[in-house]
């Protein structure tokens, strides 16, 4: 099961070398908080603030179980589909999960999503390393750029940005029309707050909606019409 896949694919250790060079950054970034569910003036207001990269790093990556598990499900839809898949990310962050959404083939797209400009670069900075060549980074307000620039058709959608049950929301009817009866949807924190789990259990009654994986730190969303209709919960 791709969930429990225990085997250590070469482009982990590359990753995590990334990783370890964050952590031990002394650079300083600014860093826009467009929502997080609950000290926002208003929405679609950022908070600008200086934040050493390191604690960036430390608060606000994925962790390597979780960003691994996007590596297989990405790995196992190219093999499965045997075409070029197209990825999508909402919050890049530094960088590190695009870099495992990224790595399972050279050619698939990743369209990745991130309001700070700052941060982006950093990230790009990682990408540059690592020898990715197939992520399209989209800069400012997801709210702004996803209208404009969201695609038809979507394989893997990987949510981790404003963690507000309105947002959410927002992204999740956004994407769907996107979802073929193959796709899978991520969405991070999922018990993050009374009103992200209050989304996760929206978004389980969407008639589109027909398996749903709850792994405690994210949710995965299946539409595939032949299964049948059932909401799990795993551990990892």
């Amino acid at each position: 099961m791709i969930v429990y896949d225990a085997n250590a694919y070469y482009a982990y250790p590359r990753i995590e070398q990334q990783r370890a060079a964050l952590l031990r950054s002394t650079a300083t970034v600014q860093q826009l908080d467009y929502g997080t569910g609950s000290d926002m003036p208003q929405a679609g207001t950022p908070i600008a603030t200086l934040k050493r990269v390191a604690d960036i790093a430390r608060t606000h990556l994925e962790s390597p179980k979780i960003a691994q598990l996007l590596y297989r499900l990405v790995n196992y839809l190219t093999e499965a589909e045997q075409r070029p898949l197209t990825v999508l990310e909402l919050g890049t962050s530094l960088g590190i999960t695009t870099a495992y959404l990224a790595s399972p083939s050279p050619k698939n797209t990743v369209l990745t999503y991130e309001g700070a400009s700052d941060v982006l670069d950093e990230a790009m900075a990682i990408w540059r390393t690592l020898g990715l060549t197939n992520i399209q980074p989209v800069v400012g307000n997801i709210d702004d750029t996803l209208p404009k620039t969201c695609p038809k058709h979507i394989d893997l959608a990987y949510i981790d940005a404003n963690h507000t049950r309105e947002a959410t929301m927002r992204y999740f009817r956004k994407l769907l029309p996107a979802m073929g009866n193959h796709s899978i949807m991520v969405f991070d924190d999922i018990h993050h707050s009374p009103e992200m789990e209050q989304a996760w259990r929206e978004i389980q009654t969407f008639e589109q909606v027909t398996s749903t994986l709850d792994l405690y730190h994210v949710g995965i969303v299946l539409f595939n019409k032949h299964y049948i209709r059932k909401h799990y919960r795993l551990r990892i």
